[in-house]
């Protein structure tokens, strides 16, 4: 078990982060925030695929009043992405929104900071200081000769300093860059640092599929030394498919588990049956089950019984049939044909 760090507990909405909470899913709309309808739509699919925490763009006024509105029609707690324009935050607090996303560094005069904070502490909401490779500060580029874990962990500090200058620290920490060994050290400059819960992700990971394997990579390091209370898989398109690569990547940490998780071997030669086949539709089939369960599907002698033994249920393959398992127990022998049908009687069934 990976020993979590023991940061800050704060609230969200009904959502609780830090202090051992379960690492909490968190994604963005790319919908226009002023188009309610289609941000609610785009929300509910979130949430359906079991996103916990969800972020909109507020680019202007008309988009900070919109948040009244979606608030009404959602359970999630809503994040307002904040830049440049403090007023557009204390618009967003004043319609609802359960925590504010702002780089301090970027709205202005230290006067403007100290109105937000003020609204975010009579709200009772926190602040998430973030902080992103592609936007730091110019003189700590030129101080570090560019964008590192030290500037960035420096940015951050600094941030996070302006909003305790002002008695505020009901704070949410995120650096964020697409270099998994700068973000690994940045993260633990800052857990040495700040007794904050911390945001974790890559940005502009990329599309879905490398998008993912680079978002796993980076992030399972910097979890795998007990950082992180939140977590987004930045993906180009369709943010459902974040929920999905952040459920696959908390489950394979051992951090959290949802649902059914089908294991398969790698189909090697010595593979007798359809291992993708069967597998492969049994995820589809049983995408709805909510209990935590592992399935394995194994396609050979040599390591099938073992692998099949150690999970909920498992499949050994050989030869056009199978033996079935339930909890390390055989349960009987069945045809190629059969698998299927087995597999989602033993789980439905239960």
């Amino acid at each position: 078990m990976i020993k979590r760090n023991q940061t800050k507990v704060i609230h969200i909405g009904g959502v609780s982060i830090g202090g051992g909470s379960p690492v909490a899913i968190q994604s963005m709309t790319n919908t226009d925030t002023r188009d309610v309808a289609a941000t609610v739509a785009q929300i509910h699919a979130l949430t359906n695929a079991g996103c916990e925490i969800v972020r909109v763009a507020v680019l202007d006024t008309e988009a900070a009043e919109a948040i009244k509105q979606i608030k009404k029609e959602i359970a999630v707690p809503l994040v307002a992405d904040i830049h440049f324009d403090y007023r557009l935050a204390l618009e967003s607090i004043k319609n609802g929104a359960d925590k504010l996303r702002i780089n301090p560094g970027n709205i202005g005069s230290e006067n403007r900071v100290r109105q937000v904070t003020e609204a975010a502490k009579t709200a009772d909401i926190p602040i998430r200081v973030g902080v992103n490779g592609g936007s730091l500060e110019k003189d700590i580029l030129i101080k570090y000769g560019g964008v590192t874990a030290q500037g960035l962990a420096e940015s951050a500090l600094a941030n996070v300093s302006l909003l305790e200058k002002f008695g505020f620290n009901n704070i949410v920490v995120s650096v964020k860059a697409s270099d998994v060994t700068l973000m690994l050290n940045a993260h633990k400059i800052l857990a040495e640092r700040l007794p904050y819960p911390l945001h974790i992700g890559l940005t502009e990971a990329g599309t879905p599929y490398a998008g993912a394997i680079r978002s796993a990579v980076g992030m399972g390091a910097i979890m795998s030394l007990g950082l992180g209370d939140t977590l987004r898989v930045s993906l180009s398109g369709d943010p459902v498919a974040e929920i999905k690569a952040a459920k696959e990547i908390l489950s394979a940490m051992g951090l959290r588990r949802f649902g059914v998780t089908v294991i398969a071997c790698p189909t090697c030669g010595r593979c007798d049956i359809d291992v993708a086949g069967i597998a492969t539709k049994l995820e589809i089939q049983l995408a709805h089950i909510t209990t935590p369960m592992t399935i394995a599907v194994m396609g050979c002698v040599v390591n099938g019984p073992g692998e099949a033994r150690e999970a909920d249920i498992g499949i050994a393959g050989g030869r056009g049939k199978a033996v079935l398992f339930r909890k390390g127990e055989i349960i009987r022998n069945i045809s190629e044909d059969d698998i299927l049908d087995a597999v989602l009687e033993e789980v439905l069934g239960q």
